[in-house]
C-alpha cells in the first residue's frame, strides 16, 4: 500500500510538472497582445479578427535617438510587447541604444532576461559583475557580439569621440530593466538615508546629495 501510494504521488508531481511546462507553450498560432485590455503577468490575445501586420512591424530602430538632452548620453529604443503586439507570447524582443561620445548605459538588470547586443557602429567598453563580484568585461567593436546573463548587473560605456550604437536581443517579450543609481536613490517611498549610508560606508549627508541626483520615482 505504501508503495503504491508512493507510485501514485511520483505519477501526480510528474504530470503537474509536465502539465506546467506545457502550458508555457503556444496552444494556438499566434496571441497578438490586446494592450487596451486587462494584463495579467502578461497579455490577453486580441480579436484575431482585429489582426494586421501592423501589429508585427515596427520602424523605430531603424533611426538613432537622439542623446543630447540625456544625462548618460545614452538613449534606449525599445522594440518589446508593447511596441510589437505580435511579440506577445513570443519570449523575444529588441531594443536599440545609442551612445554619444563619452556616453553611458549605467550599470543596470534585466530580472527576466538575458541580452546579447550587436554593435552596428562604434567601440564600446561593456562588461557585467558575477554574484561572486567578479567583472568580465572586453572593448568591442563594429559587428562584433557580447552577452550578458539574465539578471546580473552590466553596463556599456562609450570611451572614444564618436558616436556609438548597438541592437541589443532579449529572450523575453518584456525583459524589465532596474538601473543601480535610480532604484536605491530614487525610490518611492524612499530608502532611509542612515541604511543607504551604512551600506555604503559613508555619510548620511554623501546619501542625502547622491539623492539629490535621482528625482523620486512616482
Amino acid at each position: 500500500m505504501k508503495t503504491s501510494m508512493t507510485h501514485l504521488f511520483v505519477t501526480v508531481l510528474l504530470v503537474a510538472a509536465h502539465t506546467a511546462f506545457a502550458e508555457t507553450n503556444m496552444l494556438q498560432d499566434l496571441c497578438v497582445a490586446d494592450l487596451k485590455g486587462a494584463k495579467v503577468n502578461g497579455y490577453a490575445c486580441k480579436d484575431p479578427s482585429q489582426i494586421t501586420p501592423e501589429d508585427f512591424y515596427y520602424i523605430g530602430l531603424a533611426a538613432p535617438a537622439d542623446t543630447s538632452n540625456t544625462a548618460m548620453g545614452s538613449a534606449i529604443t525599445a522594440g518589446n510587447v508593447e511596441k510589437i503586439p505580435g511579440l506577445n507570447m513570443m519570449g523575444t524582443s529588441m531594443s536599440r541604444i545609442d551612445y554619444a561620445p563619452g556616453g553611458l548605459n549605467p550599470p543596470h538588470l534585466h530580472p527576466r532576461a538575458s541580452e546579447a547586443i550587436f554593435v552596428l557602429e562604434g567601440r564600446l567598453f561593456v562588461g557585467f559583475l558575477t554574484t561572486t563580484g567578479k567583472l568580465i568585461s572586453k572593448h568591442i567593436n563594429k559587428g562584433d557580439v557580447f552577452v550578458f546573463p539574465r539578471a546580473l548587473l552590466h553596463f556599456q560605456q562609450n570611451p572614444n569621440n564618436a558616436p556609438a550604437s548597438v541592437i541589443a536581443a532579449f529572450d523575453s517579450q518584456n525583459p524589465g530593466t532596474q538601473s543601480v543609481g535610480p532604484s536605491l536613490f530614487g525610490a518611492n517611498p524612499p530608502i532611509p538615508d542612515d541604511l543607504l549610508a551604512k551600506a555604503f560606508g559613508v555619510e548620511p549627508q554623501v546619501i542625502q546629495k547622491v539623492k539629490g541626483k535621482f528625482p523620486a520615482k512616482k
